[in-house]
């Protein structure tokens, strides 16, 4: 074996964050379309936590957005860290406002805070320029 084959990166953990940016953005994508399109269950929640339902339309498009935003390879940084903030704000809201389970936004919350991680140079570039 010579020594450029083994100095090869390997295509896997590329593929993978891929992989999880992808999910990541069909989940969010359907969870933000719910809340925008107004399925019952979804105004029954945001009515039950009592800020109104513009709070429904915005976090809905705000779940949107950040599925956008993980998909743009320069962008994904802070698409993560937006799902992020309405993952615990979702978890905050099921633990003492709402009721039931807060697993699925936990679920949600740990791979945006991986793909987060491995992005953080994009929020270091941010911090440089600012």
């Amino acid at each position: 074996m010579s020594l450029a084959a083994t100095s090869t990166p390997s295509r896997w953990p590329t593929v993978g964050l891929w992989v999880i940016r992808g999910l990541l953005a069909l989940a969010f994508v359907g969870a933000g379309g719910a809340k925008l399109y107004g399925v019952p269950m979804m105004v029954q929640e945001f009515e039950h936590i009592g800020l109104g339902q513009w709070f429904r339309y915005l976090t809905g498009a705000l779940e949107v957005l950040g599925a956008f935003l993980i998909l743009t390879p320069s962008l994904a940084a802070f698409g993560a860290l937006l799902l992020i903030g309405i993952m615990i704000g979702a978890t905050i809201a099921h633990l003492f406002v709402i009721g039931g389970t807060a697993v699925p936004a936990l679920v949600l919350l740990a791979p945006s805070a991986i793909v987060a991680y491995v992005k953080r140079g994009q929020l270091a570039s941010l911090a440089r320029i600012l």
